[in-house]
């Protein structure tokens, strides 16, 4: 039972340890964080604080994973997925910084990026595993759903990550939710008997963990897009390795009412001609400019996720 523990405090050691330097290398680097002019007024005053603190966690998660797992081919591909949707993340803020703009990597260019990382990963998963092509459905339990198997992974890499990237908006929210996320998944894909794939759940979350404490309001670091992306990357391929896609839905609503809200924003706006639902979209904030402070609007939607988790969990425990 040490190794579970091991997963969890090793990574939040590392974050800890290495956290401090970090933000101050970002420091010496210049690379603070550029904000969208028509964002919230009261996020002004975070032009300028160190972004991509997200290599730290992916630094926490790819050596505890070595350092405690058996790299397996699931482990390998999570890793691959992870630091692949890192990469790409790191591009966009390095041309943030550059460029001196809240704008970065064209998105033509990074829903490419992503596309060829899912495919790989779908391809992958159909041709050379045991899981072929089942996923567990709330209860009915395991199903074969055959070719279908391949666009609804690249569905969930691709929805997640952008979905984990659009809730990374407030001091603290994005890492918090994951980690509410990623304990979840540590449970099921324990229920599951994969060992490894619930240890790497865990090391996910001791990394967000570490990185709220520098990332808790008011923060100190940005995980940025290399943060983000890589996060979102790691949460589906843990979803697809444990055939749970659909409960990721469930258990991950906060991240689906942060993206619908987007969704929603954008199509409402070009239907109605300019009218908008929501005052600002991500949703979190609409609540800012409804005059909910910061820290109160992360607590809740935390005390949201919770919820939901513990209803995945719930129905995930009546479909086995």
């Amino acid at each position: 039972m040490i190794i579970y523990f091991l997963a969890v405090i090793l990574p939040f050691v590392i974050l800890m340890l290495l956290g401090p330097l970090l933000i101050k290398f970002l420091k010496k680097l210049n690379f603070g964080q550029q904000i969208r002019g028509q964002g919230p007024k009261s996020h002004l005053k975070k032009e300028g604080i160190p972004t991509m603190g997200g290599i730290l966690i992916i630094f926490a998660i790819l050596a505890t994973s070595l350092i405690l797992l058996e790299i397996n081919n699931y482990i390998l591909w999570s890793l691959f997925i992870t630091m692949g949707m890192g990469f790409l993340g790191f591009i966009d803020d390095f041309i943030k910084i550059r460029k001196q703009k809240s704008l970065g990597l064209k998105a033509r260019h990074k829903i490419s990026g992503q596309l060829f990382l899912a495919v790989l990963l779908a391809f992958y998963v159909y041709l050379f595993t045991d899981l072929s092509s089942y996923i567990i459905i709330p209860f009915l339990g395991s199903v074969n759903i055959g070719r279908w198997i391949i666009p609804l992974i690249i569905i969930t890499v691709t929805g997640t990550a952008n979905a984990v990237n659009i809730t990374d908006g407030l001091d603290g929210l994005a890492a918090s939710i994951t980690a509410v996320v990623c304990s979840s998944l540590a449970l099921i894909t324990s229920f599951l008997n994969m060992t490894e794939l619930s240890l790497f759940s865990l090391i996910i979350t001791g990394a967000c963990i570490g990185f709220i404490w520098f990332n808790s309001h008011p923060a100190q670091v940005f995980m940025g897009d290399v943060g983000s992306l890589a996060l979102g990357g790691a949460v589906a391929s843990v979803a697809v390795f444990s055939g749970t896609q659909i409960f990721l839905l469930i258990i991950g609503a906060v991240y689906v009412m942060e993206t619908l809200s987007v969704m929603v924003q954008v199509l409402y706006f070009k239907i109605t001609g300019g009218k908008r639902v929501f005052k600002m979209t991500p949703i979190h904030h609409h609540y800012e400019l409804e005059g909910l402070d910061e820290s109160k609007i992360v607590a809740r939607f935390l005390i949201l996720s919770m919820v939901f988790a513990g209803l995945g969990l719930v129905i995930f425990y009546l479909s086995i």
